[in-house]
């Protein structure tokens, strides 16, 4: 059932309220009983109970976040027609508040969970009481971390967010802890790759405890979900799953029949699950399929990385290449900005202003994968205006021609979304932070520069690399250094002086570019790909003699009858289980009925006698078992309800038969027809008395649902369809159908 519920990770509207855990604090006008949620429903109520400022002034919107300033300026424009704000009705006034600031709050939630992966990490033991000692403590581990993860980081090319880690202070039960939140976008191997981040930092160190989630709650139950145990599910699945010297780790939930007294029977909370799992470390581990499942999805790091990578030729303006050079994630920005482009985006690539046309020259740029499929899917048509030409699609160079133009309307996009006196503050240097100089002598000791001489270009272009990870992941975005992407762009081509024909020079010296063979894939890679992400191992190939025998259609009657006798419920119906599969059960109870139905003293005598054979079936199963050990009055009543029930039947019996109805259905009596028919011919009888011979005869119900399910199958012409689906989860195999006849 839990796979059945997280496998549903597309949908969207799910999203709503596993956003962000602020609490909105909630503010009410006592006059009119109308309630304003959020920060922003505060200041409204400061608005509108002000009675000496009547108006609304444009210092006011200007200081708010571009959500509040866009409720403040309708305000504005109202007084700006001569009505001032106050002088509105009260119940216009009111209305016009509480329905922006709602909206408010939920774009808010929403712009935080999508394709968000968040991260906890917890030290234990936390025997530290001082907060002020605790935050130093943790803070430490935040440099170890990222200093000791350096190497592999700082290369990385991000979708849109980087891994980074922060001090967050206890709050609503969950002690402090080193926090962290990326988005990764369209790119999903940036999540999986944090997973291995986790997985190692955890390994690295012992005494931290780690947790992960996304915004489909926890993912890697979802990863897991064909091994997980039948009490999971979504509902007590919180504060379960986490990360410990590098293992996964799920703390179980007690039986009902065993008590186990440091488990809790209800959901743990984040401190008592931080107890059991340093009290208990052997006890909580994942089963090995789990683990399995999850390290098959990251296994091939950190090699990983590099293949995740593809390098191609492009031919883009000089300050692009210069730009790339020096920091190649912004090429991540720049694919985001023409990927997601509008209109009003576009209005700025009608007359390049940044990045003119004239300065293009051949250069290498490094893109991942997902980067480069979005650059390249996109068909896209430059504005003659823009000056942008391309050659006809045979030219050897097109594709070269084509991803440096586009890539040089996402640069300036970047760019002109930034003012044009943006704050000359921001370009100050990473190192006035006050965390660098103590961040570089990490690096030096963890080895990051590989003994390189301080003066080499190799040492610069490392120290480069590090301080553009310093100022992504260690100072933090909200960090005064912090800068757009456009506006770091305009600091590079004001600061990093470059020579356009010294670059034209380079460009008989580039290196050669990756094939890009693996944007299409055949039937069969998709297959392997398929089978490698369901953990199935590649079939070996029969012979034409062992096909037939292992497609016994005898198979296909029994899975059938057994999916059918599954019982299902509101969350989905149960596939029958592989005998290797199946988990063992005992269940005492119905154990202990048999045998009192077998040895006990006073067992009741049943009319089940006059009953007919399959009706004794379902009083046999387990559902109906106490039905037998019923009063005598009460078998009298049972019987007459199954009495009345085969009269029902036999008038429906009685009514079809003067229907076609009977002729959907192959009989047992019509088999031998067609078997006698091979040697004899015989005569035709009436309609009526044939059509009644085929209702009331009994009907072969495996040979009708075999043939059914095979021109389903047929029907499909060798595509997915339901009947293979079904057939495929049942793990029946069917061979292709050779007789294209068959209709």
């Amino acid at each position: 059932m839990f796979a059945k519920w997280f496998r549903r990770r597309a949908a969207k509207d799910n999203q709503q309220g596993s956003g962000s855990r602020q609490v909105s604090r909630s503010y009410r006008r006592a006059s009119a009983g109308l309630e304003f949620q959020g920060p922003m429903g505060a200041k409204l109520v400061r608005i509108l109970a002000a009675d000496s400022n009547s108006r609304v002034t444009v210092k006011q919107a200007t200081e708010e976040s571009p959500l509040e300033s866009q409720v403040l300026r309708l305000i504005i424009r109202i007084t700006a027609l001569g009505c001032p704000f106050n002088a509105l009705p009260a119940c216009t006034k009111l209305h016009l508040a509480a329905v922006f600031s709602k909206k408010m709050e939920e774009n808010r939630m929403l712009a935080t969970v999508e394709d968000t992966v968040k991260y906890q990490l917890f030290l234990i033991p936390d025997e530290s009481k001082d907060p002020g000692k605790h935050r130093e403590i943790l803070e430490k581990y935040i440099e170890r971390i990222m200093t000791q993860f350096a190497p592999m980081l700082a290369p990385y090319i991000w979708q849109n967010q980087p891994f980074n880690l922060k001090y967050k202070p206890g709050k609503g039960g969950v002690p402090a802890c080193m926090y962290g939140m990326t988005k990764f976008g369209d790119n999903i191997e940036d999540e999986w790759f944090i997973v291995y981040l986790i997985k190692q930092i955890t390994k690295e160190f012992p005494e931290l405890i780690a947790r992960i989630e996304d915004n489909d709650g926890e993912f890697l139950l979802i990863e897991a979900a064909d091994f997980l145990p039948k009490w999971l599910d979504p509902d007590n699945s919180a504060n379960r799953v986490f990360f410990h010297h590098g293992e996964l780790c799920i703390i179980p939930q007690p039986t009902n029949s065993e008590t186990v007294s440091w488990l809790p029977t209800a959901p743990p909370t984040i401190p008592q699950a931080l107890n059991i799992i340093s009290a208990h470390p052997e006890k909580i581990l994942a089963s090995e399929s789990i683990r399995a499942a999850v390290n098959r999805r990251i296994r091939g790091y950190p090699e990983k990385i590099q293949a995740s990578l593809h390098r191609a030729h492009c031919f883009l303006p000089a300050g692009i290449a210069v730009v790339l050079k020096q920091r190649p994630r912004l090429v991540a920005a720049a694919v985001q900005a023409f990927y997601l482009r509008d209109p009003i985006d576009l209005r700025a690539c009608r007359a390049f202003k940044t990045f003119l046309p004239e300065t293009r020259i051949m250069t290498s740029v490094t893109f991942t994968k997902c980067l480069y499929a979005q650059l390249v899917q996109q068909r896209f048509v430059p504005d003659r205006r823009s000056g942008y030409r391309l050659p006809p699609p045979s030219h050897p160079q097109y594709r070269a021609h084509e991803l440096g133009m586009k890539l040089a309307h996402g640069f300036e996009i970047l760019c002109s979304k930034c003012s044009p006196h943006f704050s000359n503050s921001k370009k100050s240097l990473v190192t006035t932070s006050p965390l660098w100089a103590s961040f570089l002598e990490s690096l030096k000791k963890n080895d990051y520069f590989k003994g390189l001489i301080e003066d080499s270009t190799q040492y610069q272009e490392r120290l480069e690399m590090a301080k553009n990870y310093f100022q992504l992941s260690v100072d933090g975005p909200e960090s005064s250094l912090a800068m757009s992407p456009g506006e770091e762009i305009l600091t590079m081509l004001q600061t990093v002086p470059f020579d356009i024909e010294e670059l034209r020079k380079e460009e008989a010296n580039l290196p050669p570019e990756d094939d890009d063979q693996w944007l299409e894939l055949s039937p069969d890679q998709l297959d392997q790909l398929l089978q490698e992400a369901a953990g199935t191992n590649e079939p070996q190939p029969i012979s034409k003699k062992e096909e037939e025998q292992s497609s016994d259609l005898t198979q296909v009657t029994e899975s059938m009858k057994a999916f059918i006798s599954k019982v299902s419920t509101h969350k989905g119906a149960e596939l029958p289980r592989e005998p290797s599969e199946a988990p063992i059960t005992f269940d005492t109870d119905s154990f202990l009925n048999y045998l009192d139905k077998i040895l006990g003293p006073k067992v009741q005598e049943s009319d089940s006698d006059d009953l007919s054979e399959e009706d004794s079936e379902y009083l046999d199963s387990d559902d109906d078992l106490d039905l037998k050990m019923q009063e005598p009055g009460e078998e009298d009543s049972l019987k007459g309800t199954f009495d009345n029930l085969k009269s029902y039947m036999a008038q429906m019996d009685q009514e079809l038969a003067h229907t076609s109805i009977g002729k959907s259905f192959t009989t047992r009596k019509q088999m031998n027809k067609d078997l006698s028919s091979q040697t004899t011919s015989n005569n035709s009888d009436e309609e009526d008395s044939a059509a009644r011979d085929s209702v009331m005869s009994p009907v072969d119900v495996d040979l009708n649902l075999v043939s059914n399910i095979l021109e389903s199958y047929s029907s499909q012409a060798g595509l997915a369809g339901p009947a293979s689906n079904l057939l495929q989860s049942m793990g029946v195999q069917l061979p292709d159908n050779r007789d294209h006849s068959y209709k």
